[in-house]
C-alpha cells in the first residue's frame, strides 16, 4: 500500500500509529501478521498460513487503509431527523434531541468525534477513526429509528425506508 505524502506510518512491533493533518491513530495487531515500511510503501505479511493469519492479512491491511485515510480526508455519517416537533440542537458536547417522548433525549459526544447540527434536523458526524463516526451514528440513530408507517424518526441520509400501509377500515 503507498503512504501518502503528508501521512506517516510508524510500526514498533505489533503497534501501527499512522499521523496525519486531520490527526493520529494507533492499532495494536496480533503476532500473526507481520509489517514492513520502506520508500513510502507499507507492505503487510503473514507469519504463518493458518486460518488465522490469513484472516488477519486482510483485515490489518483494511485496517490500516482506513487509518490512512481517516488521517487524511476524516470519515462522515450524515443523519436526518423526521417528524413534526422533532428536532437537534447540540451544545458543546452534548446532541439534544426531542424525538417526541416526554423528555429530552441526551447524547454526549465521545472523544476524538465531533457532531454538527444544521437546519435542527441534520446531524453530521465526523473523526479520523471509521469505527468510532459509524459507531457514534449507530448509537444516535437507536434511540428512535426510523418507522415504516409515517416515516419519523432518525436516518441515515442515504437511508431508503420501505413504507408499509396502514390499517384499512372495512
Amino acid at each position: 500500500m503507498t503512504i501518502p505524502s503528508d501521512v506517516t506510518v510508524s510500526v514498533d512491533g505489533q503497534r501501527v500509529t499512522v499521523k496525519g493533518p486531520k490527526g493520529e491513530q494507533q492499532w495494536v495487531f496480533p503476532p500473526a501478521v507481520a509489517f514492513d515500511v520502506k520508500d513510502g510503501k507499507l507492505t503487510v505479511s503473514r507469519k504463518g498460513e493458518d486460518k488465522f493469519a490469513r484472516a488477519m492479512h486482510g483485515t490489518a491491511r483494511n485496517l490500516i487503509a482506513n487509518m490512512v485515510k481517516g488521517v487524511k480526508d476524516e470519515f462522515k455519517k450524515e443523519l436526518q431527523i423526521e417528524g413534526v416537533g422533532f428536532r437537534a440542537q447540540l451544545q458543546g458536547q452534548k446532541l439534544t434531541m426531542s424525538l417526541g417522548f416526554s423528555h429530552p433525549v441526551e447524547y454526549t459526544v465521545p472523544e476524538g468525534v465531533s457532531v454538527t447540527v444544521t437546519d435542527n434536523t441534520k446531524i453530521a458526524v465526523t473523526g479520523v477513526s471509521k469505527q468510532a463516526v459509524g459507531q457514534v451514528a449507530a448509537h444516535i440513530r437507536s434511540y428512535y429509528p426510523a418507522e415504516p408507517y409515517k416515516g419519523k424518526g432518525v436516518r441515515y441520509a442515504d437511508e431508503q425506508v420501505r413504507r408499509k400501509a396502514g390499517k384499512t377500515v372495512a
